[in-house]
């Protein structure tokens, strides 16, 4: 495939990267799945690599890349491990992107540095139990305690990413600060009256870390306001148009894993006196599925490209991420259906792959509320 829109750089970053993923990542990840374990050793070769600070500034230690960048990561990372390629996306694009873009430079100063070098990782505090699609219905508050200058904050956040691990320093939480005021707050990790619950045990992702959190008259101070009042909510969901361009790529490399696998695995396997690979029925099942891959790459390369580039990419980026999400679940199931009863056992790629690929429908906005955005973009209102 042309790489369109690919500098040398690019290139070769997405050499670098799937030559790690490939060397370092695929002999190993399938022992911290099954653990259900958070790979802190591959998360410090990546945070030396540069990886985490890829669309940051060099001001605050990064690489001076853009989402296109970013994009190109996840895809060579999830082609091998959805639970790699999420903790980078969340550290990136939720965890420190809301300080990059909305922080003071104080904040930026503070929190930054140990974030983009990957020394420290921030989670994205929007979910709530009864808050999921509709994200604006929140019932966590802040209350803003005069006398002694902090926030006062009350209530729980749900399915939170990056939350809980030994090197978390924050987590930026949406609380209402005021009669249909919504503001976002940065709470750093050990705060008194924050609680981190143990993991989840999920379907997917399973070497990626997952909380419930909880605030019990938690206090931080005043100056720990991210933006402007009232507008936590706001900034959290153009925080998430940005990040549905991370997970369409990441959602492309899954579906791309996929075919790489299925192809691997038909010119291996024989059946009736010939590998399998040579049956139509295999041929046109990998060709729909790499059909499928190339135009979910498509639709993330172009979203990205409107996004650097500095254009409305609102609607490109729901369209790449309901695209490339759909694309990931389709190629999941196809590729354990070549693998046969192989494809069901967690020893196999594509088994991971498989219990990896639904979440990407629902996770940074569901495939319905991306048709919601679309249509809406569309006039259609």
């Amino acid at each position: 495939m042309t790489d369109f829109g690919l500098s040398e750089e690019h290139r070769e970053l997405r050499e670098t990267v799937r030559r790690f993923a490939q060397d370092k990542v695929a002999p190993v990840i399938g022992k911290y799945y099954e653990r259900h374990e958070f790979p802190y050793e591959l998360i410090k070769q990546m945070g030396g690599m540069g990886l985490f600070g890829l669309p940051f500034s060099s001001e605050f230690g990064g690489m001076d890349g853009d989402y296109l960048a970013l994009g190109i990561t996840l895809e060579e990372l999830a082609r091998v491990d959805s639970s790699v390629a999420i903790t980078l996306e969340a550290a990136t694009s939720l965890g420190a992107m809301p300080i990059y873009r909305f922080g003071t430079d104080e904040q930026k100063r503070r929190w930054l540095p140990d974030l983009i070098a990957g020394e420290k990782l921030a989670g994205f505090g929007l979910t709530e139990a009864s808050s999921g699609s509709d994200a604006g219905r929140i019932r966590t508050t802040a209350t803003l305690d005069e006398a002694t200058n902090e926030w006062v904050i009350n209530g729980g956040k749900v399915f939170i990413t990056n939350s809980g691990t030994d090197i978390t320093s924050l987590v930026t939480v949406t609380a209402l600060t005021g009669p249909d005021e919504i503001s976002a707050i940065i709470v750093p990790s050990g705060t008194p009256g924050f609680t981190v619950a143990p993991g989840y045990s999920k379907v997917g992702w399973c070497a990626s870390d997952t909380h419930e959190l909880t605030f019990d008259n938690c206090r931080v101070p005043a100056e720990n306001l991210l933006g402007q009042r009232g507008r936590g909510f706001a900034q959290f969901l153009s925080i998430l148009d940005e990040g549905r361009v991370a997970i369409a790529a990441l959602a492309t490399g899954l579906a791309q894993g996929c075919v790489d696998e299925s192809i691997k695995y038909a010119k291996e396997r024989e059946a009736f006196g010939s590998a399998i690979g040579g049956y139509q029925a295999i041929q046109f099942m990998i060709a729909d599925m790499e059909s499928r891959a190339v135009t979910a790459r498509l639709a993330w390369r172009d979203a990205a490209a409107r996004l650097v580039a500095g254009q409305d990419f609102k609607r490109a980026a729901a369209i790449a991420k309901l695209h490339s999400s759909t694309v990931a679940v389709d190629n999941a199931r196809d590729a354990t259906q070549i693998h046969g009863g192989y494809g069901f056992m967690n020893e196999f790629p594509v088994a991971r792959m498989w219990r990896d690929s639904k979440i990407l429908e629902i996770g940074e906005g569901t495939s319905e509320i991306q048709k919601m955005v679309i249509a809406r973009d569309l006039g259609l209102r």
